[in-house]
């Protein structure tokens, strides 16, 4: 597919990065990438490294990420993707597990990550560095540009085309490590059939072309972003890469993507902005933003469904656009036509929202294990309690026990070396994906929580964390929650007030909001959270309800293993390091 698509594009531009001295974007041509991709291939058998072996890649996004990834792939290697962010601990694990011996890394941190990995993985041999420091005096490093130029007279390209012949669909292409929210981290293996075939369906449902850019700024170890990326390849877009994702929001008005890969996590911080933004405008110019969106609900209620909205309603939505959706379209840069989101469940309301402004949020459900897409929105059709409509050439079958089961040519072909665990979620073809789901009108799928995470009070009622935390998550003063309550005789939660709504609060409540810790604490500020999550309950049944809460004053993160590299929060991780508070909901009760 690359060299196809090579051929076709030649010197038009493929990949877009910022130059770090002068802070400008500049371009890689398709001829470009082609080249490099086989210097990476022909180097790698210079050194030694071809048919299934494991390389890793542990670094942020940038384009050498995807040119290393292109070029392994070439000599029928496999890549094991790392996330930046992980612990030593947890890249040892992997590369013990795949016998790894080649390693690529990107920044100084993931160089010093590198050198005590070379000093306690047995089977790590060398590590290929982006940037061009490296460690003095040791020749297991190599900077990228010595790394391309070992065969700069092309040498060994005859045994590379030799490869190429050789190629098989069935070669396994990549082992992906799941971020383990349960037990110990597992790596899906995925074939290069797999993802031809993910490409394949993708391009049957979505209105992508060669003439739309996308900023690229989850992480490319995760299975998401990756399988999209080969989908630029395919359709033959631009890709611009972002190496900090922090800095999304600031780079977006300047790369003006017309697609992006996306997390529902993103939206609820966009959302919390805009919404403190406009709680500064003055009552006309709220009641202006608050008719416009209003404007907005009403006109996708038409386009939902591929139907004409009234003549009326077209005007007002024109002179909606103008006075206000506009300006919130040009929080993504002005020129998003679609942004394909998934990775975790995200608030109807929420979709609703964005949606209403002109933008469209493509939400589906997916997993490692398929390859990512299952289900996403159609362009046409689409309804917003859903995941979306199932994938062309995808099959979703709903077990006794509501577990959704999918089949196709984009399930994965095992667990590396885990042949139990294997057994445990393919059988006869179908994955047992360890989701709770149904299927509406033999189209729509609906995730409704994770099966391992469905909570069983002591009273035998089961209940769903997933829409408590949603629900109760919708609060702006809410910056995180879990919920506990599984074998318990009712539900509690551990909550992180949003920081910057918990000094408001403190300054309105006439209390000195420099110590965070006391702020928690606080009767009144408790109180405070009481009643806002009572009001949010309203409709719950009561045994659904929260009945006691510890508000927390540090958030979870990566750092302190509360959250996977995905963001997704590690439950029982959580539930280990707060047992004190946990226990205490309970025992005072």
């Amino acid at each position: 597919m690359l060299k196809e698509r090579c051929s076709q594009y030649g010197d038009r531009q493929v990949f877009q990065f910022k130059n770090k001295s002068n802070q400008k974007y500049e371009a890689i041509s398709w001829n470009k990438l082609y080249s490099d991709t086989e210097k990476v291939s022909r180097s790698l058998i210079s050194l030694g490294y071809s048919y299934n072996d494991k390389i890793g890649i542990l670094s942020f996004n940038r384009p050498e990420w995807t040119i290393s990834d292109l070029g392994i792939l070439a000599v029928r290697a496999i890549v094991v993707p790392l996330y930046a962010t992980a612990s030593k601990q947890d890249i040892k694990y992997i590369i013990d597990e795949t016998e790894m011996k080649l390693l690529f890394v990107g920044n100084n941190d993931q160089v010093e990550k590198a050198l005590w990995l070379l000093e306690n993985c047995d089977t790590l041999e060398k590590i290929i560095t982006y940037q061009e420091e490296i460690p003095a005096n040791d020749n297991r490093f190599l900077d990228w540009k010595s790394f391309l130029n070992l065969t700069q007279n092309g040498e060994h390209t005859d045994q590379l085309n030799e490869i190429y012949e050789s190629i098989q669909s069935e070669d396994i292409a990549t082992i992906i490590y799941t971020s383990g929210t349960t037990g110990e981290p597992k790596g899906a293996m995925l074939t290069h059939s797999n993802f031809m075939n993910a490409l394949k369906i993708n391009n049957e449902r979505l209105n992508v072309h060669d003439e739309d850019t996308s900023f690229c700024f989850l992480p490319l170890s995760h299975v998401f972003e990756r399988t999209w990326v080969y989908f630029l390849l395919y359709c033959g877009a631009t890709n611009i890469y972002l190496e900090n994702p922090r800095k999304v929001i600031e780079e977006l008005p300047k790369v003006k993507p017309t697609v992006m890969c996306t997390v529902s996590r993103f939206f609820e911080k966009t959302y919390d902005g805009i919404q403190k933004e406009k709680n500064k405008w003055p009552g006309f110019k709220q009641n202006i933003f608050d008719w416009s969106i209003s404007i907005g609900h009403q006109y996708i209620e038409y386009l939902k469904d591929s139907e004409k909205a009234p003549a009326l309603l077209k005007i007002k939505r024109s002179i909606a656009d103008k006075l206000v959706l506009n300006k919130l379209r040009q929080v993504f840069g002005g020129n998003i036509k679609t942004l394909p989101c998934a990775g975790a469940a995200i608030d109807s309301k929420l979709l609703r929202f964005f949606h209403a402004t002109g933008v469209f949020i493509n939400y589906g459900y997916g997993a490692t294990e398929t390859t990512a897409t299952v289900s996403c929105f159609r362009t046409n059709k689409y309804n917003f309690d859903y995941c979306g409509s199932i994938m062309p050439e995808v099959s979703i079958n709903i077990s006794d026990q509501n577990e959704i089961l999918i089949k196709g040519k984009t399930v994965f072909k095992g667990y590396y070396n885990k042949p139990e665990e294997t057994a445990k979620v393919l059988k006869d073809g179908w994955y047992y994906s360890g989701d709770e789901g149904y299927v509406v009108d033999n189209e729509y799928l609906v995730m409704t929580d994770r099966i391992k995470d469905l909570i069983k009070t002591s009273g035998g009622k089961y209940i769903s964390p997933q829409k408590l935390e949603l629900l109760i998550g919708q609060d702006q003063y809410v910056d995180q929650i879990v919920i506990i309550g599984d074998k318990r005789k009712y539900v509690t939660a551990l909550i992180v007030p949003s920081s910057e709504d918990l000094k408001k609060l403190a300054l309105f409540l006439d209390l000195d909001d420099k110590n965070k810790e006391l702020l928690v604490e606080n009767p009144k500020i408790k109180e405070f959270f009481q009643n806002r999550i009572e009001k949010l309950q309203n409709e719950l049944s009561p045994y659904e309800k929260i009945i006691k809460f510890k508000l927390l004053a540090n958030a979870f993160n990566i750092d302190n293993n509360t959250l996977t590299n995905t963001l997704k929060i590690r439950r029982k991780e959580i539930i280990k390091i707060y047992t004190k508070d946990i226990e205490k909901m309970y025992s005072s009760f």
